[in-house]
């Protein structure tokens, strides 16, 4: 369990992310129905939590994530989910997601790959909705330490905010049968993305953008693209 994705996987039970990932889900599920969304894409859809939600109410869901873990608990539940980076999905979509800091784990240098391979699943008029952390969210909120743990798993989270990245070092300690702990440790890079920078990724165009508040005030942005013609 080399990779940090893989660590976050196994680990993130233990963050205590639940409620805040419920709000989300539950907004997201909201702008997709009001726009009468028939067919969405879930991009780093995890164990496929909100995919479930949306498949619910009568929209057709696939999702991606680059770790093999969270995709195998995905398909565990019968979900339409794939092994792969939003560059290889060739298949069209009414709209496209990525919830809960998924935007934040692409480095700027890659953004506008990133934006012009979301248009590229994308249908003519088709929608992108994502959420960003604020830098409040980052040097303010997510910064600091934290521990958890359970029968398994023993967990701790030292996050430094510094030069518009959050460097998180993620320090996981797996019980053994024989009652012994391997250590795994990794660190997982999030990047602040400004307004002004998502606004202008070159492909999508920015047609709404709203404040969050999950943890404090304002942590957040909401942020709704539209693939024009």
């Amino acid at each position: 369990m080399s990779r940090a994705l893989d660590i976050y996987a196994v680990s993130e039970h233990l963050l205590g992310i639940e409620e805040s990932t419920h709000i989300l889900h539950s907004i997201f599920l909201t702008l997709l129905e009001d726009e009468r969304i028939g067919s969405v894409l879930d991009i780093g859809c995890g164990r496929g939590g909100f995919m479930t939600q949306a498949g619910a109410a009568g929209i057709v869901c696939s999702g991606i994530d680059l770790s093999p873990v969270m995709v195998a608990a995905a398909q565990d539940k019968g979900l339409n989910v794939t092994c792969k980076n939003i560059c290889d999905v060739t298949q069209k979509y009414e709209a496209a997601v990525a919830i809960f800091d998924v935007l934040n784990f692409i480095p700027p240098s890659e953004l506008s790959d990133f934006f012009r391979c979301v248009a590229n699943t994308l249908e003519e008029g088709g929608i992108f909705i994502v959420d960003v952390n604020s830098e409040y969210g980052f040097s303010d909120v997510a910064e600091g330490s934290m521990s958890a743990e359970d029968e398994t798993y023993f967990l701790n989270v030292n996050a430094v905010y510094d030069k518009e990245r959050l460097l998180s070092e993620f320090t996981l300690f797996e019980r053994q049968n024989d009652a012994r702990y391997v250590k795994f440790q990794e660190t997982i890079v999030q990047y602040y993305h400004s307004l002004e920078t998502l606004r202008n990724n070159g492909t999508l165009t920015l047609i709404e953008d709203h404040p969050l508040s999950l943890y404090d005030v304002d942590d957040k942005m909401l942020l709704i693209f539209k693939k024009s013609s």
